[in-house]
Parts: C-alpha cells; sequence; structure tokens
C-alpha cells in the first residue's frame, strides 16, 4: 500500500511531500492522519532542525478531495484536520511550504500552517470554499488575513479568484518565488541556510511570535523580556568559530 504522506531526511532536513500524485494529491482524512503522525514524530526529532511540505507530481495539492466531501468523511472528531495543522505549525522548528502547480483551498490551509512559503513560477493559489457554497474549517479565516491583511484575504475569499506566484509573492502570500527548473536547488539552499543557524534560537522564536502575534507593542515588548529564553547550550561555540575565522 502506498505511503500518503512520505518523509525523506536529509543530514538535519525531513522533507515531507504529499503523495497522491495520480489525484493531484487532493487531500483525505487518510493524508491527514499521515501528516499528523508525522508532525507529532517530528515534534520529539532533536535530528531533524527544519522541514520541507512540498507535493508529489504536477502540483502542490488540488485541496480537499471533494468526493471525500460529497460522501461524508469519517473524520475522528471536531476540529481534527484544524487540529493537525496547529500541530504542524507549531513545531519547534521551522517549516517551508514549497508550492508549485494548483494550491487551492484546502491545500492553500495547509500551506499556511508552515512559517513561509517558497512557490515556484508555476504555482497557483486561491481559496474556493465560496464557489463550493463552503466555509473555512481548517484555519483559512485566521491565518489568511494574517499574512496578507484582511483586505486581501476578503479579496480572495469572496471572489474565489486565482492567482500566480508573482501576485502571491506581491501581496505576501509567498515570501520568494524562482523558477520551477530552479525549485529543488531554491528549496535545498533555503533550508541549509536555516539549519546554518541555531536549533534553540529557533525554537525560542517561534514560541516568541506565535506569543505574542497581535499584542500590542507595549505588551509584546514586556512578553520578549520577561520571557526572554536566554541563550543556548551552542552559543559559545558558535562565537568560538566565528572568532577563529577573524
Amino acid at each position: 500500500m502506498s505511503t500518503l504522506v512520505t518523509r525523506d531526511d536529509r543530514n538535519g532536513l525531513a522533507i515531507l511531500t504529499l503523495n497522491r500524485p495520480d489525484k493531484l494529491n487532493a487531500l483525505t482524512v487518510g493524508m491527514f492522519r499521515e501528516l499528523r503522525a508525522h508532525a507529532i514524530a517530528l515534534k520529539k526529532d532533536d535530528s531533524i532542525g527544519c522541514v520541507v511540505l512540498r507535493g508529489a507530481g504536477r502540483c502542490f495539492s488540488a485541496g480537499h478531495d471533494l468526493g471525500d466531501i460529497a460522501e461524508g468523511e469519517a473524520v475522528p472528531s471536531p476540529g481534527w484536520h484544524s487540529e493537525t495543522l496547529r500541530l504542524l505549525e507549531t513545531l519547534p522548528k521551522p517549516v517551508i511550504a514549497a508550492v508549485h502547480g494548483h494550491c487551492y483551498t484546502g491545500a492553500l490551509e495547509v500551506a499556511l500552517a508552515a512559517d513561509f512559503i517558497i512557490a515556484a513560477e508555476s504555482a497557483k493559489f486561491g481559496d474556493t470554499h465560496a464557489k463550493w457554497a463552503l466555509t473555512p474549517i481548517w484555519g483559512m479565516s485566521q491565518r489568511l488575513p494574517r499574512r496578507v491583511g484582511i483586505a486581501t484575504a476578503k479579496r480572495l475569499m469572496f471572489t474565489a479568484e486565482l492567482i500566480g506566484a508573482a501576485e502571491a509573492f506581491r501581496i505576501g502570500l509567498a515570501e520568494q518565488v524562482v523558477p520551477d527548473a530552479g525549485f529543488d536547488a531554491a528549496i535545498d539552499a533555503m533550508a541549509q541556510q536555516v539549519l546554518a543557524n541555531s536549533a534553540f534560537s529557533h525554537a525560542a522564536n517561534k514560541r516568541l511570535l506565535e506569543a505574542t502575534d497581535s499584542r500590542d507593542m507595549d505588551s509584546g515588548l514586556q512578553w520578549e523580556i520577561l520571557r526572554n529564553e536566554g541563550v543556548g547550550p551552542d552559543m559559545k561555540a558558535r562565537i568560538a568559530a566565528f572568532m577563529r575565522k577573524e
């Protein structure tokens, strides 16, 4: 039986791949079950310093499998999909969504649970909930406006417009756009930049940014001071290595 979400570890980098290429990686309960298991395992895996989430074949994912919706999904519990993406989002290590081809609706909700998105020039994004008389339940209403601003989120949600990679970059949905031919190299280069820095700092910074998101400036500054996690166990070694280069 095929694995619906594969994991490939490469020297501190874990690559999770949505693996239903014959169905354009349309998202099912089975896929989410495997994604959830990977997220739980990665939280405890100190050998991994960065996670990349991508899709096999022609695209990242065409979105929630409409056949599953029509037939009625056997969801383990209310909010289970959203909880799964929250597990991914709160991993104590950076998560990069690498998007090529389709990334629509449920797939966009999955990508938004990553810390940021790298897009191939072929990438197309959209929220089509309204096209099918659906409403978000995996986090779109919360993550999309935080990423692009509420007015732009409303435009995308109300029109169900599909946008290309250049527009996604312009509105702040994607952090980087690269040619399809150099997509793999760009993903690896970004991951290596992340891995070169302190895992302690990454985990602490993610917790800090999460805790102070949308706070007023003064309370955010107080949180940064009072909840400061200090320095990591690798600080002295890193500074010593830098001094030896001077």
